[in-house]
C-alpha cells in the first residue's frame, strides 16, 4: 500500500513531503501525481526515456520466480532484513524479491528485535511490473520512477535498498541510504545460464561487469561482503521457454523460435553488500 511508504517519499518536482488526497499523492507547493488503479503512483515527473520489461516479460519473469526457481538469491537477500526502516527494491519488476526481504523483516519483528514494521518500495519504469509489485505484498508500495533520475524519495531514509539485475545509480542510492544502512547487487557470474547461451546463441555475461559495477559505485560506496551464489536448476522445455523470456534476450529470440527441450541450467549470480562512504567536505 502507498500509504505506508509516504512518510519515505517526496515530490519529484519540489523534493517536499507528499499526501494522499483521493486518487493522488500532492505536496504543499501543488504538484499532483496520479495513483493508477492498480495501486502503483507515478512519480516520474515527466516523459521516460524507455518503458522497461514488457508485459511478456513480466508474465514470464512472475511465472519462473513463482516456480521457486531464484528461491536462493531471495534467501541471500532476505538474511539482511531487519525489523524496522524502508526498503527500497530498485528495479523491483514483480515485487518478488522486495517480498521475501519483507517477509524476513516481518519475522525479525515477531521475535522482538524491532519495534517497528519495515516498509517496502519497489521503484520501475515498466507498468506491466508495477502492477504486479503493488500487490507484492501487504507492506509494499510501488512507484513508477527513473532509475538513472533523482529518486523521489527522501535523503538518509531507507535502510536497506536491493538492487537485483538492475541499473545502478551509485549517488543517489548513497542519498537516500541511512548511515547504517545496506546496499546489497545482485549481478550475473560469468558462468550464469551458461548452458543456454552457448546451446542457443544468447546474450553472454559482459566479462568486465565486474569492473563496471565497482566503477559504477566505487565513489560512494565500499564492499564489505561478496558471495558467489550458484543453483543448478532443473528445468522442463517451459520452464526454459518462460526463462528465456524474461530476460533480455526476449527483445532478440522471438517466442515461435524459442526451445523447449528440458534441460540443466546453471545460475550463478553475485551478491554483494555496501556501506556508504562518508563524503569528504570542500573547504
Amino acid at each position: 500500500m502507498i500509504d505506508g511508504a509516504l512518510p519515505y517519499l517526496r515530490c519529484p518536482v519540489c523534493e517536499q513531503t507528499l499526501s494522499r488526497i483521493d486518487r493522488a499523492l500532492r505536496c504543499a507547493a501543488g504538484h499532483g501525481f496520479d495513483l493508477a488503479k492498480q495501486g502503483y503512483a507515478n512519480l516520474s515527473n515527466g516523459r521516460l526515456p524507455y518503458s522497461g520489461d514488457t508485459a511478456e516479460m513480466v508474465a514470464d519473469r512472475d511465472c519462473f520466480l513463482a516456480a521457486g526457481h531464484y528461491a536462493f538469491i531471495a534467501d541471500a537477500l532476505a538474511s539482511y532484513a531487519t525489523g524496522d526502516g524502508l526498503v527500497v527494491d530498485a528495479g523491483t519488476g514483480t515485487g518478488y524479491y522486495l517480498a521475501r526481504v519483507l517477509e524476513a523483516a516481518g519475522k525479525e519483528e515477531a521475535a522482538g528485535k524491532e519495534t517497528e514494521e519495515a516498509v517496502g518500495l519497489g521503484v520501475d519504469v515498466s507498468k506491466a511490473a508495477l502492477r504486479r509489485a503493488a500487490r507484492a505484498h501487504p507492506r509494499a508500495a510501488a512507484v513508477l520512477a527513473d532509475l538513472w533520475g533523482p529518486l523521489p524519495i527522501r535523503d538518509g531514509s531507507a535502510a536497506l535498498v536491493l538492487d537485483v539485475f538492475a541499473p545502478r545509480n551509485g549517488a543517489e542510492f548513497h542519498r537516500v541510504l541511512r548511515p547504517d544502512g545496506v546496499l546489497l547487487v545482485v549481478t550475473p557470474a560469468p558462468d550464469h545460464l551458461t548452458e543456454l547461451i552457448e546451446a542457443h546463441g544468447l546474450i553472454h555475461v559482459d566479462p568486465d561487469k565486474a569492473a563496471r559495477v565497482a566503477d559504477s559505485l566505487g565513489d560512494h560506496f565500499t564492499a564489505v561482503e561478496s558471495r558467489v551464489l550458484r543453483h543448478r536448476l532443473e528445468l522442463t522445455g517451459s520452464e526454459v521457454r518462460t526463462l528465456i523470456g524474461m530476460t533480455p534476450n526476449a527483445h532478440h529470440v522471438p517466442a515461435d523460435t524459442r526451445p523447449d527441450e528440458p534441460g540443466t541450467v546453471t545460475a550463478a549470480v553475485t551478491v554483494t553488500a555496501y556501506r556508504k562512504k562518508a563524503y569528504r567536505k570542500e573547504s
